[in-house]
């Protein structure tokens, strides 16, 4: 049986784990955490290209339950450049699994979309807590 950790420690693990997957994260003890990468660049003379993958933790003390979301935001400007894109995709229920890469004049790179979120799941009931993805 796993060790239940407070919500202080949690938060500092998850901020340590999300943190060595490239996330930029934020966070304290009493709101929870946000990260953010942007993953995706492209740009040229006459516009540009930019994903990003967004997750939020929100732990509730009453019943240890995290409550985690996740989005993958993509923004463009002028005329975005030319761009091969290979994409493999499952969905079940709001769990969205599978990797984008993209090629590109400009730039390109790469998104695991399930990546953060299993790290975050693994972590959170290594510590004793209860793991609740919110959609919407």
């Amino acid at each position: 049986m796993p060790q239940i950790l407070n919500q202080h420690d949690l938060i500092a693990e998850l901020q340590k784990q999300t943190a060595a997957l490239g996330l930029a994260v934020q966070g304290d003890a009493q709101q929870g955490l946000t990260g953010a990468a942007e993953k995706i660049r492209a740009k040229w003379w006459l516009g540009g290209r930019k994903v990003a993958y967004r997750m939020s933790c929100r732990p509730t003390e009453a019943d240890h339950t995290v409550h985690f979301r996740e989005a993958v935001v993509e923004r463009s400007w002028g005329i975005p450049p030319p761009t091969l894109t290979v994409e493999t995709t499952s969905v079940s229920g709001w769990k969205r699994s599978g990797t984008r890469d993209d090629i590109s004049v400009g730039g390109g790179g790469s998104l695991d979309y399930a990546k953060v979120r299993d790290v975050v799941e693994k972590t959170i009931a290594a510590a004793g807590w209860k793991f609740h993805l919110e959609g919407g």
